[in-house]
């Protein structure tokens, strides 16, 4: 029965969220067929998608932000105009595009590529300032209201919070996925990915309208597909290009370069490169960036008039799109539009470094900080043979002897901490509230890290002493308000059974009280390792 338990126990932690508790007999599950019990989830149809009521596309999403900055603008424009009137001075004010400058920065989508001066910032410091971010986990509200500007108009209240509810419905959704699934095998996947090709609501009111649907379109879908479709995909969603710039690079030699102050932006092509796909040393040089950059001159979203297409969807804008042949990594590729950028992805997709670094990083994530060399030649060999099938690669992780023998001495991240403990306790969340404060608070504020590389994945940048502190506060706080009614004792056996080592059962049995028992549990090795 022991080993049984700790192979239920890497099953659920190692892969998983951890075991639910109440009545929903994981642990037991797990304990009787634990590589099958993680592998259910991958044969499931259409599990990883996430089709909850209430959530929204791109484009629209896009358009209520379009709209409620022009309505912004607009009230802008009316207050300039009063100010003479009432015999002050008007405060200066950006020139109100003509028609004919729109109909010039419409290809750029320039009222999208304006919302970070018009919209509050919500930077690094700031991050910890919303979605309850000034608040804990015993913070039953978790109210913020966004920042205007000095002297800006008050919008109406349903457009001041229209950016903020979305996210908090979207986050929800996210939420009560993972508390609910019986594994969370497949969630933990669109957690790595959503992070390899992250974005961050930290870059402004658009990004952080996107964040939840960039994720439920570009990146659930081809979880469990190739590798190459979710390359595409995530390149070509508005919310990385927004991201990355990408709508404001402009070919040198396009029409739009040569009548405009602005030139290639670099951005998007060097993450692509450096962190989407070849990785750092992955044989490209800084000329394969430039090339590649003057490739995707066009690729951006179309903006609030829609005259490129469907307002918030990716479009092409040939009049931005640098002409001519270019090289990338030896290659020539032809002048084709669209389709030359397109096929320098799928061919990057399939590149042996790109094999390698992301087979590296699934293992790193997965299994420890210094992976095993053959785990990482294995599945380096799966995704080439299998043209970068993520189902395949996903499931030869967890049939390796590798991924279950080396020990749970990876710290679970904030994000995965949190929702182990609803899971846990039983609380299938109703308001986002208590769990994006404490993710503010813990360092990893939702859909926003501090650059495009993602949050960290190691024991170094979570097992912080201060880190390790913050948990326990928090920890001390869920038990505070849940401890009532609960028998640790009984929550240890649903949450590791026999593979509880006898420290842990002691210092439990040894607790004061049922409050400090649960903070205990919830701080204990078997807990927060994976």
């Amino acid at each position: 029965m022991a080993r049984d338990s700790q192979a239920a126990l890497v099953a659920l932690n190692r892969f998983g969220f951890g075991a639910r508790g109440g009545a929903s007999g994981d642990f037991v599950n797990a304990a009787s067929d634990p590589r099958g019990f993680v592998k259910a989830e991958l044969l499931r149809p259409s599990g990883e998608l996430l089709e909850v009521p209430g959530l929204q596309s791109t484009p629209a999403l896009g358009k209520a932000v379009f709209d409620y900055q022009f309505e912004i603008q607009q009230a802008r424009d009316a207050a300039a105009k009063a100010a003479p009137a009432a015999g002050t001075e008007a405060p200066a004010q950006p020139p109100s595009p003509d028609a004919k400058s729109q109909r010039r920065n419409l290809s750029l989508s320039s009222i999208a590529m304006d919302i970070t001066a018009k919209e509050p910032q919500a930077k690094e410091s700031q991050a910890r300032a919303g979605d309850g971010a000034n608040v804990t986990m015993a913070d039953p509200s978790g109210k913020s209201a966004e920042t205007m500007q000095p002297n800006a108009p008050k919008p109406p209240p349903q457009q001041l919070n229209i950016i903020q509810k979305t996210f908090r419905t979207e986050a929800l959704a996210r939420l009560q996925r993972a508390t609910m699934a019986d594994c969370g095998f497949a969630e933990r996947l669109v957690v790595f990915w959503s992070n390899h090709f992250c974005i961050s609501a930290g870059k402004g009111g658009l990004a952080r309208m996107w964040a939840g649907s960039f994720e439920r379109e570009a990146i659930r879908p081809h979880v469990l597909g190739r590798f190459a479709d979710m390359l595409k995909a995530v390149e070509q969603h508005p919310a990385m290009l927004f991201f990355l710039d990408n709508q404001q690079s402009l070919g040198p030699d396009s029409r739009a370069g040569q009548n405009r102050n602005r030139g290639l932006n670099e951005n998007l092509a060097r993450e692509i490169m450096e962190l989407h796909t070849l990785g750092v040393g992955g044989g490209y040089s800084q000329d394969d960036v430039t090339s590649l950059a003057r490739i995707i001159t066009g690729w951006t979203y179309a903006g609030r008039l829609g005259q490129l297409g469907t307002s918030g969807t990716f479009v092409f804008n040939a009049n931005a799109h640098q002409p001519g042949a270019q090289r990338v990594m030896g290659k020539i590729y032809e002048a084709n539009g669209v389709a030359q950028g397109e096929a320098v992805l799928a061919d990057i997709a399939r590149h042996p470094s790109t094999a390698k670094f992301i087979a590296t990083k699934l293992a790193r994530h997965f299994v420890a900080d210094d992976p095993p060399p053959a785990l990482v030649a294995r599945l380096t060999d799966v995704f080439v043979k299998s043209d970068g099938d993520l189902k395949a690669l996903a499931t030869a992780l967890v049939d390796s002897d590798e991924a279950w023998q080396a020990p749970l001495t990876k710290m679970r991240s904030p994000y995965e901490f949190l929702v182990a403990s609803g899971r846990l306790l039983a609380q299938i969340p109703g308001d986002p509230a208590r769990y994006l404060g404490a993710l503010n608070v813990l360092g990893q504020p939702l859909w926003a890290p501090a650059g495009p590389n993602g949050f960290p994945d190691s024991n170094a940048a979570w097992a912080a002493p201060e880190g390790m502190k913050l948990r326990l506060d928090i920890s001390a706080q869920i038990a505070s308000r849940l401890a009532d009614g609960i028998d640790p004792r009984a929550l240890l056996e649903l949450a590791a059974a026999d593979a509880a080592s006898e420290e842990t059962r002691r210092t439990i049995e040894r607790a004061e009280s049922r409050q400090q028992a649960l903070a205990l549990l919830l701080m204990s090795p078997e807990f927060q390792r994976r």
